[in-house]
């Protein structure tokens, strides 16, 4: 597809407890992000264990934080949270994407 289409940018993906999406949340917008979507309540099995979003009894949820942005911005926003993952708990993944040109963009 052209470059008219498509524009190549990079996808990050950062898992953490639910209790440090505004943490987190702090630290992009500190690192001017414009735009990110939130899936709180997420599950699955990592360094913590077991999360299960429908156990009411042990109420222990991630969140997923997706965002689009260019290398330089995704650089700034992995060294700042590089030094906070650990705190966080979660991971954070990075890679290469193409986002469709279509209303105004928020990368």
């Amino acid at each position: 597809m052209s470059s008219d289409v498509l524009i190549p940018l990079k996808r990050i993906e950062i898992v953490v407890d639910e209790d440090s999406v505004e943490k987190l949340l702090d630290l992009l917008h500190a690192a001017n992000v414009r735009g990110y979507t939130v899936i709180k309540h997420a599950g699955g099995l990592g360094s913590r264990g077991e999360r299960r979003p429908d156990d009411y009894a042990l109420q222990e949820r991630n969140a997923l934080v997706i965002l689009a942005c260019d290398e330089k911005q995704a650089e700034r926003i992995v060294t700042a949270l590089r030094t906070r993952l650990k705190e966080f708990g979660g991971m954070c993944l990075v890679s290469d994407c193409n986002w469709v040109v279509g209303a105004s963009g928020s990368y």
